[in-house]
């Protein structure tokens, strides 16, 4: 998949919400310790923390990443996003001034042209020249966008992706504050299509020996694309969470997939999500009946408290940030005060948090 595949329009999605229901940013607060904020990958994927959720009976298990096919039955199907981190972050230097400029890639709109992030954006003006590697790469201001994201026209010799490559560096979360030894630990075993500036973190705890253990015991694995934006990780900032508007990522889901998903949906077997992304791009293609089709585009769902969901069954997700998008789509699934509680039980029996911590699984 070509990294400027941007093809068919945006799918804006409008939710059948209830109009009495009123929900705060405060809702979703939770206090978090700042040493539960993992910062290193383990050592082994898989041995990180699963806590289990039993929906219909309350029930909380602790169990290793490695159990979880203990909870997958013959039949069921795992969908998993298979998009690539690329080395967004870009740190140079302004030519005239020689001030030092991060730039974080976001959107690809041409082949030469980024929608990004600039650091300070101030001395980021149109007609700004930044330079990358002592010239190798060169980027020019062109507009400034949707607040106050910078258009950047790029110059450079031979392939842009393997320029990226040599100069860029992994963008980490800002609560990471630990170098990165090895860069592969922020993809997925099984990312492939270059795109995201940041991971589906919560495929970063399976292994290539625990996918072909799932295999082996009848359980399908459908590979979806939804390119991960910062807009998903963006603070909300409005007290009515029901004013926040989502940025808009690009999704594939092919053929394979979807006929794998649907005959799932028809033979009984459950739909289980790895991550948010995979649910925000499962959600978005499916029709009332949760049948999906092959389909490519744009979205901007917001999934929070009071959604019906059409495909997903079960969900396999991180510890998310307080206030955050991706907590309010947890507590759409299971209900927010329960989440709330298991975050809390997550707190005391220190489980790790965020992008490198542990996991949670929503049977």
């Amino acid at each position: 998949m070509s990294l400027c595949n941007m093809g068919p329009a945006l799918c804006h999605i409008v939710l059948d919400y209830s109009e009495e229901m009123v929900l705060k940013l405060s809702d979703f607060y939770y206090e978090l310790p700042e040493e539960l904020i993992a910062q290193d990958p383990l050592l082994k994927r898989s041995d990180s923390r699963l806590m289990v959720i039993n929906r219909e009976n309350g029930k909380i298990e602790h169990k290793h990443f490695r159990d979880i096919t203990q909870y997958l039955n013959q039949g069921d199907c795992l969908v998993i996003n298979d998009t690539k981190v690329i080395p967004a972050r870009l740190i140079g230097v302004k030519e005239d001034t020689g001030a030092s400029i991060e730039v974080l890639l976001l959107k690809r709109k041409d082949d030469k042209t980024w929608e990004t992030l600039v650091k300070p954006g101030k001395k980021a003006r149109p007609g700004a020249r930044i330079s990358f590697g002592d010239g190798k790469l060169v980027g020019e201001v062109k507009d400034i966008v949707e607040e106050g994201n910078r258009l950047i026209e790029f110059t450079y010799d031979g392939i842009f992706e393997e320029v990226l490559d040599e100069l860029g560096q992994m963008p980490l979360p800002p609560y990471i504050t630990h170098k990165l030894e090895d860069k592969n630990r922020y993809q997925t075993v099984y990312a492939k299509h270059e795109g995201s500036a940041a991971a589906p973190t919560a495929g970063l705890h399976f292994t290539n020996e625990l996918l072909e253990q799932i295999e082996k015991k009848g359980i399908k694995i459908a590979r979806v694309t939804l390119h991960v934006g910062l807009g998903t990780f963006r603070p909300v900032k409005v007290d009515n969470i029901t004013d926040h508007h989502m940025h808009s990522e690009f999704y594939v889901i092919d053929d394979l997939a979807a006929e794998i998903i649907n005959s799932t949906k028809e033979n009984g077997g459950k739909v289980i999500s790895v991550g948010t992304t995979s649910t925000r791009t499962l959600e978005t293609a499916a029709d009332e009946n949760g049948h999906i089709k092959a389909t490519s585009g744009w979205t901007d769902i917001f999934i929070y408290p009071g959604y019906k969901f059409k495909c997903v069954d079960r969900l396999i997700t991180n510890f998310h940030l307080p206030e955050s998008t991706l907590l309010m789509l947890v507590s759409a699934l299971y209900n927010r005060e329960d989440v709330l509680k298991a975050y809390e039980l997550a707190v005391k029996e220190k489980y790790r948090f965020f992008s490198f911590g542990d996991a949670m699984f929503i049977l």
